[in-house]
């Protein structure tokens, strides 16, 4: 393709070599062809014949699985300019290379026996290759959380400074989002099933023809279907088409990635505004064409950027379903292309980001503790008050005293651009009868996170170590940045 044709930035920039051959031409027609041969296999193994003897050969079989590989696209193209349906394109094409078994290709099918199964099986493969994406990033925020597990940090809440908690809890925030979403995605891939080969509207008519009504026979047909294409079964009951409701809850899924996907990055790129955290920047990387000095998050900005397109992407395949009319209706097919495939190479390419990411993080431990301990003297308030009560002080006169006090200090941060003297201001109060020295014993922040440290070792050693074992075999994937 010449640079004066459009290409698409999933095939060129964001999603990985593996997903992107996965929807590839080569894969989607190689798998048609796989389809034909196991219909015509699981015809041939029940016996169908005309006049007693076999319809189809074995012969026939292995003339089919002989180019099985080897598409003629050339062949495929003309025909298909010539008649203006590409799956009797390739039917023809497949004949011409195959004459022996050109007669019996596509027998008793319709479009949707290649077109809907070969769907099935690139979704079921895809969650496949988004699945083992998903545990390693766990794997390496589970590594992040840990390390950090005992740091303190200003917490927010409306991006206000709240009560403290620390890295590794911050972070265990974003592991638990893309466990839910593990969560989903393998209950979702467990369901999916072949739609099998149901005919024109689901009737199985034609193979009732086929095989002169012996219900034996034809309700064999779709569990071997399966099973020849590593399904355990086939959609009981459906239109020409499975249910587009199957597209609908696959792309929910990928669109749950992309929500807690945009929900780190937005953290990240927050996070790296207050330098305390900062995403991997590379030694050649350029932040700006006119601000040499900066150093933007652009890998998050990116995550961000294209989580939103996959959000919104999730609602094609819902719109298609709820527009299907009765067996089915050919207005889902443009759409189906396009929304399916690229829901699935923007999750890869989210999930890559991700990865990158999550694996080199750069913490600035001086600067959270710079803006943990400007906030941490509004912060022990409390136990000031409760030491002061404890020597002698009047609660209600003290809790008073410390709210004016605040106030007088909060005046100084913003409105003269001070430092936080709100310990000085208690000290010099003899109502308080406590020193500066004993104020600052009330500074140490370990005292103010709460059970921070405690939850993420409960949660990692718990539900996230039971994963990562179950999975140790997919761990690994690294997270290629291309650009």
């Amino acid at each position: 393709m010449g640079t004066d044709e459009y290409t698409s930035p999933f095939s060129e920039r964001y999603a990985g070599k593996e997903m992107q051959e996965l929807f590839s031409q080569d894969k989607k027609f190689r798998t048609w062809r796989k389809l034909w041969i196991a219909l015509a296999e699981t015809e041939m193994e029940l016996g169908l014949s005309e006049n007693g003897e076999p319809v189809i050969t074995q012969e026939m079989i292995d003339e089919l699985k002989n180019h099985a590989e080897d598409i003629n696209y050339d062949v495929a193209k003309k025909r298909e300019a010539e008649v203006r349906h590409d799956v009797m394109s390739h039917v023809f094409a497949y004949g011409v290379q195959c004459p022996k078994a050109a007669g019996i290709i596509h027998l008793g099918a319709t479009s949707c026996f290649v077109g809907d199964n070969t769907d099935m099986i690139l979704m079921k493969e895809g969650l496949a290759l988004v699945h083992k994406k998903l545990v390693s990033l766990i794997d390496a925020l589970a590594a992040f959380a840990r390390q950090y597990k005992a740091l303190p940090t200003l917490a927010f809440t409306h991006f206000q400074p709240a009560q403290p908690t620390t890295v590794g809890k911050r972070a265990t925030l974003w592991i638990n989002e893309f466990m839910m979403d593990l969560a989903d995605l393998e209950y979702t891939a467990s369901s999916l099933k072949l739609l099998g080969s149901k005919g024109t509207t689901g009737t199985q008519a034609s193979f009732n023809e086929l095989f002169d009504g012996d219900l034996e026979k034809i309700d064999k047909i779709d569990p071997m279907i399966a099973e020849k294409m590593g399904f355990d079964s086939c959609v009981p009951v459906s239109g020409q088409t499975y249910s587009r409701k199957y597209d609908t809850r696959v792309l929910n899924v990928l669109a749950g990635i992309a929500s807690s996907a945009a929900k780190f990055s937005n953290d990240i790129r927050l996070l790296q505004h207050l330098k305390e955290v900062e995403e991997p920047f590379e030694k050649h990387q350029i932040g700006s064409s006119a601000m040499a000095y900066k150093r933007n998050p652009m890998r998050s900005e990116r995550i961000a950027s294209l989580s939103r397109y996959l959000l919104t992407d999730a609602l094609n395949p819902a719109l298609t379903a709820s527009t299907q009319w009765f067996e089915r209706t050919l207005d889902d097919s443009a759409n189906r292309r396009i929304s399916v495939a690229e829901g699935f190479l923007a999750a890869d390419g989210i999930l890559n980001l991700c990865l990158n990411v999550a694996s080199g993080l750069v913490v600035y431990p001086k600067v959270i503790e710079k803006h943990l301990m400007a906030e941490l003297p509004f912060m022990a308030t409390e136990n000031i008050l409760m030491d002061a009560v404890k020597r002698g002080g009047n609660r209600q006169e003290l809790h008073e005293k410390i709210r004016q006090l605040s106030m007088e200090a909060g005046r100084n941060v913003k409105e003269k651009g001070e430092e936080n003297n709100l310990l000085s201001l208690i000290a010099a109060d003899p109502a308080f009868g406590l020193s500066e020295e004993d104020l600052k014993q009330a500074m140490d922040p370990s005292k103010y996170v709460g059970l921070s440290e405690r939850q993420v070792e409960l949660f990692l050693d718990g539900e996230v170590k039971d994963v990562l074992e179950r999975y140790k075999d997919e761990l690994g994937q690294k997270g290629e940045v291309s650009v």
